[in-house]
């Protein structure tokens, strides 16, 4: 099990370097890989550069031990052992121990898995208040937990490797799997999670949206169906969303439109019009945004 020690950190972070993250997967966001060294590779101390990334980290040891430095804390992780680390959140690490060593790095971007159907909990993850690296208790105090994280992140590696009929199904699984776990094992209460009520109180909103999102949707088409006033529905509809109105109507727009680019032969022009974006430049942003791809190749990308 790891060791933790308090640290006060210098200013070397203010120069970490912002890590550009390439994607494995167009659609599920995510870069996986395994590290390992011999005895011999490199030495104990011998320390990586600060860095950061928008992507969410986890790291799961296999063997030997790593130290891993945030602005805040150092742990030396062991065997079997989980870090989740934050997103943005300058990190370093360096081999512990002169053994080999073995670990698997899982960045992701957490908010792209989150679908209309699980939305609603994306404010627990969106570290407006706090990184996630404060969840690393569970990992710490839980064994089981630490245990349950670790085969699921070296399922996903397996997964990447393998890439067998639906192994796009078995990591997107793998990850929902990962945010339940740190959901439900987190007794501090570091997420504060969000009652059905919030929900129910915005389905007509939610319904509304789906059913018209090829049509232009006003802010005061939405607040009336509710009864608020423009300004109370806004702070109120982030608070239980975790999300902004309009970026709530954008994302459903850009996943309709990716779902027409893999399903028909529409123009651009025609999936633009079809998801109620009348600009063309405005739907090429929003797209490039949500994909880092242009729809062309975004399209292109998925049929090859």
């Amino acid at each position: 099990m790891h060791t933790r020690q308090q640290t006060a950190v210098a200013d070397t972070h203010a120069d970490a370097v912002n890590e550009e993250v390439i994607y494995q997967h167009p659609l599920l966001f995510h870069k996986i890989w395994e590290l390992s060294s011999t005895a011999t590779d490199s030495r104990p101390g011998d320390v990586w550069n600060w860095h950061y990334h928008k992507e969410v980290e986890f790291i799961a040891i296999v063997d030997g031990h790593l130290a891993v430095q945030t602005m805040q804390d150092l742990r030396t992780l062991g065997p079997g052992d989980v870090m989740v680390l934050g997103s943005s959140r300058p990190h370093r690490t360096h081999k512990a121990s002169p053994e080999p060593i073995q670990y698997i790095v899982f960045q992701v971007d957490l908010p792209r898995h989150f679908d209309q159907s699980i939305l609603p909990y994306l404010n627990l993850f969106s570290e407006l208040t706090q990184p996630l690296e404060q969840l690393n208790y569970i990992f710490d105090e839980q064994s089981d937990a630490r245990r349950e994280a670790h085969a699921l992140i070296l399922d996903i590696f397996e997964e990447s490797q393998r890439e067998e009929a639906g192994y796009e199904i078995a990591i997107n699984s793998s990850i929902k799997l990962l945010l339940l776990l740190l959901l439900r094992r987190d007794n501090r209460k570091t997420l504060h999670a969000m009652g059905d009520s919030g929900l129910t109180r915005f389905r007509p909103v939610l319904d509304y949206v789906d059913q018209h999102l090829g049509e232009k949707i006003a802010v005061d088409d939405a607040r009336a169906l509710l009864n608020m006033s423009y300004h109370h529905f806004i702070k109120t509809f982030k608070r239980t969303m975790g999300i902004p109105f309009v970026d709530y109507v954008n994302f459903n727009r850009i996943k309709k439109a990716e779902r027409l680019l893999l399903t028909t032969e529409l123009s651009i022009m025609e999936i633009s019009f079809e998801v109620g974006i009348w600009n063309m430049a405005q739907f090429y942003k929003l797209f490039k945004r949500h994909n880092q791809h242009s729809p062309k190749e975004f399209r292109l990308r998925m049929r090859g």
